[in-house]
């Protein structure tokens, strides 16, 4: 069989934010353009960009033509086909921005972050915030000291982050023990590579805790490129302040609705950030405060809201002068000096309030909830009666895992809680999407909000229905069990659609398994090749054995894979749990800094839990077969050091896109540039949407 062979970028990150299929079509959209003149121009564009998916029907030529202007002023100037691509993914940016609201109700509104992510505007009051943030958090940090704090006026910031090591450690602010500092490379002057290491690590693991991110890559965080990194720190310092607004942090929170199962669902099923509202509107109602507040802009921006919430959450600090004020500014002012009085971190300023700048105000409140939240129930009484068993504590765990994965997928639902939000079907008819493109057929599909519980039941049953024709094991099992939150069989269900995915993804390698099917055997018997090439003596005799879980076979797999990934002075023996737990920790960061996407706990490699540590050697399995495959992929690829290819596309999350490529289209890859040009397949219409919009 010919050797693997498609259309090449120079810039991996650029490379990996299409398919194959999808750059062959760009590669002959633009090969088309370029024949009647014999180069492509700015002003050619437009007419070619309108047909493209993300970009059809969201904006117009005109637009188009108007947002290119913008960056490029000379309309003659001639386009390579790189910048192409570059200027296909910053529309298709607009496009989404201008879409806005058009998401599911149920998505949190701060994660998907699309106005921070994509907007090239920077919020001077949101960096100074961020700023003093990190001052504040990460000043006394043994390494990071001597470069703070950060003048907020500068350009510090972007400065810092260049090496990778601030937002690593952000990230452990956010949430502790993420990210095993064993695996940051911290010396003083880093080299490509390492620094490349480093935000490969940082952008895995802000996915693992549920930051979503939107055309970020390791090239953009290295060159410092400021909207992109304030719409990641905004992430990651609102996934710390919300982290208690839920009820197994805060299971005072109960107390927000009345004893009714209905209402307790729904308020599980709330977005942190919807969740803080709720609480606010919950005080502000029994305060007198006649107005609901839905959102931390319009919302509060005359700072009554505010008044009105202090006095009854803080009346020793309050006063009713500050209700009375009649100048929002003048009591925006007052506002802060009360909050302060609690020990409040000045997320903001009186402008701030006033101008109603949506994620301070959002972090404001967060910093009151969590310094005053009002309830009276006694925290350590709620949490006694709330008796976890060892399964619990396991369901918790894949919950977890399985809502990362599909965070990761990129779909339009964020979730927030996994038996919640997939009960009306939406969000697994999403993942089945990206999984099987193809499969769905939307015309029988309900979008949230669906009040008529049949059309919920509808949804699940396409769920199933699809779930069969792709083999998966359901035996037994209804669209019902998933509308009645069946934990056990969604579980089991969404376990089953993972694994086929990262099967998937395997057998998409051609190369490697020529076309036939790839099993959980396949698997294992890679891995104990790759470890006993290396010289080593470790082997797995299956995903449950329990030798496993002093961690030391990963790390030689690890070692295989990439010789200078493994820091062997840092790694323990595993003889006691403590060891184990060390271990297991630096397997997954060194996972995710050589690039493998994966959402397991050190709790699941000391355990042994078949279905995480079959997710993590995959993971590593088709970064090492990726990256084997890419010096031979053209004559014009310059080979490579293999570390120097770690970008967060090569993942088994960030490549699913590639299982929408069916058998036919996988063996026609990689034709000669003409043959591109007569069948690459086309993307002037989503083939996936299928009347989902």
């Amino acid at each position: 069989m010919s050797s693997f062979v498609g259309v090449l970028v120079s810039d991996p990150w650029l490379q990996s934010q299409f398919t194959q299929v999808e750059l062959r079509s760009l590669k002959s959209k633009y090969l088309i353009a370029q024949r009647s003149k014999g180069k492509v121009t700015i002003k050619d564009l437009p007419p070619v960009m309108i047909k493209l998916k993300g970009v059809k029907d969201e904006i117009t030529t005109e637009e188009i033509a108007s947002f290119l202007s913008e960056s490029n002023p000379d309309e003659n100037k001639e386009i390579e086909f790189e910048s192409f691509l570059k200027e296909y993914l910053s529309l298709q940016a607009k496009a989404q921005a201008k879409k806005g609201g058009g998401e599911a109700k149920n998505s949190s509104s701060f994660l998907k972050a699309t106005t921070t992510t994509l907007l090239h505007h920077i919020n001077e009051s949101e960096k100074s915030s961020y700023v003093a943030h990190i001052n504040s958090y990460l000043g006394e940090d043994s390494f990071l000291k001597k470069y703070l704090p950060m003048d907020p006026a500068s350009n510090d910031l972007f400065n810092l982050i260049r090496d990778g090591v601030l937002l690593c450690k952000l990230i452990n602010v956010a949430v502790p023990g993420t990210i095993d500092e064993r695996a940051i490379n911290k010396k003083r002057v880093l080299n490509p590579w390492e620094r490349n290491e480093n935000h490969t690590l940082c952008l895995n693991s802000a996915k693992a805790i549920g930051c979503t991110v939107v055309n970020i890559g390791t090239q953009d965080l290295i060159e410092g490129r400021p909207h992109l990194v304030l719409g990641l720190i905004s992430q990651i310092i609102k996934i710390q302040l919300l982290a208690d607004l839920n009820l197994r942090k805060t299971p005072q929170l109960v107390e927000l609705v009345d004893d009714d199962n209905k209402d307790l669902e729904e308020l599980m099923s709330l977005a942190p950030d919807k969740m803080l509202l709720k609480w606010m509107n919950f005080h502000l109602k029994k305060a007198g405060y006649k107005k609901t507040v839905t959102n931390f802009s319009t919302d509060v921006k005359d700072g009554e809201a505010y008044a009105y919430l202090l006095n009854a959450l803080a009346p020793e600090v309050s006063s009713q002068t500050t209700i009375e004020v009649k100048d929002p500014t003048e009591r925006a002012k007052m506002v802060i000096e009360q909050a302060e009085k609690l020990d409040c971190k000045r997320y903001l300023s009186p402008k701030d309030i006033v101008e109603g700048s949506p994620n301070l105000n959002l972090a404001f409140v967060a910093q009151i909830f969590q310094h005053r939240n009002g309830f009276t129930s006694d925290n350590k009484q709620l949490k006694a009666t709330q008796q976890t068993t060892p399964d619990d504590v396991l369901v918790s765990r894949e919950e977890r895992a399985f809502r990362m994965w599909i965070n990761s997928l990129g779909i339009a639902t964020y979730v927030n809680n996994l038996f919640e939000d997939v009960k009306n079907g939406w969000v697994l008819l999403e993942v089945l999407d990206k999984v099987s493109p193809g499969k769905i057929d939307w015309k029988y599909a309900s979008k949230p909000p669906i009040k008529m519980p049949f059309r919920k039941v509808e949804n699940c049953n396409q769920v199933i229905k699809v779930g069969k024709e792709l083999n998966l094991s359901l035996v037994n099992v209804a669209g019902s069990d998933i509308v009645q939150g069946n934990k056990k069989l969604i579980l089991a269900y969404l376990w089953q659609l993972m694994r086929f995915n990262i099967l998937q993804l395997l057998k998409n390698l051609r190369f490697h398994s020529q076309g036939k099917e790839i099993n959980d055997a396949d698997i294992l018997h890679w891995a104990n090749g790759k470890v006993q090439a290396s010289g080593r003596s470790s082997r797995m005799e299956s995903f449950k054995d329990k030798n496993l879980s002093n961690g030391i076979f990963f790390l030689e797999l690890l070692s295989a894979v990439e010789p200078r990934v493994v820091s062997w002075k840092v790694v323990t023996k595993g003889e006691d749990d403590e060891e184990k737990k060390l271990n297991a920790t630096y397997i997954i960061s060194v996972a995710r800094k050589l690039g493998c996407s994966v959402f397991l706990l050190p709790e699941d490699i000391m355990e042994v839990n078949s279905k995480m540590i079959l997710t993590l050697t995959a993971s590593i399995m088709y970064w090492s077969l990726k990256n084997q495959q890419q010096p031979t992929e053209g004559a014009n690829m310059q080979k490579t050091p293999s570390c120097s290819s770690l970008d967060d596309a090569s993942t088994v999350a960030e490549s699913v896109s590639n299982l929408t490529l069916d058998d036919e289209s996988i063996s026609q890859i990689g034709p000669s540039e003409s043959e591109v040009t007569e069948a690459a397949p086309d993307l002037t219409d989503d083939a996936t949407s299928n009347g989902k919009e």
